[in-house]
């Protein structure tokens, strides 16, 4: 069984940061492409980023290039989202999530395994 549990979340204002931090554990942390996901009250879920196994593939949604990155510390069995110049509208839940398959998905479906959630809240 397979674990995954977000810390990090809380409230900011505009203009903020926050880190995100997802821990894993059940099974080998490396096996599995990670991403992150959000959904807004009355939104559908929606994809933040991603990163493969290795650190070397990393994808983002266009509204978190420039201003989150995505990591990972295979030797602690953790992902991290590092979020710089926080709007209004990134409040949402943030989620994240692992994949049990090779290439790092975009698409919520594809993924696996999903931890409960932290809420982020950015204030004007």
């Amino acid at each position: 069984q397979v674990q995954l549990v977000e810390s990090g979340g809380g409230l900011v204002q505009a203009g903020g940061s926050l880190r995100l931090s997802c821990a894993v554990s059940g099974r080998t942390f490396t096996t599995y492409p990670m991403g992150w996901f959000r959904q807004a009250p009355g939104k559908e879920r929606e994809f933040v980023a991603s990163i493969s196994r290795n650190n070397l593939i990393r994808n983002y949604a266009d509204s978190a290039k420039g201003r989150f990155t995505i990591s990972r510390d295979n030797t602690k069995n953790t992902m991290y989202l590092q979020m710089n110049s926080l709007k209004p509208e990134d409040t949402a839940v943030y989620y994240c999530a692992a994949d049990s398959g090779w290439y790092p998905p975009q698409s919520s479906r594809e993924y696996d395994y999903w931890g409960q959630g932290t809420q982020v809240t950015v204030s004007s």
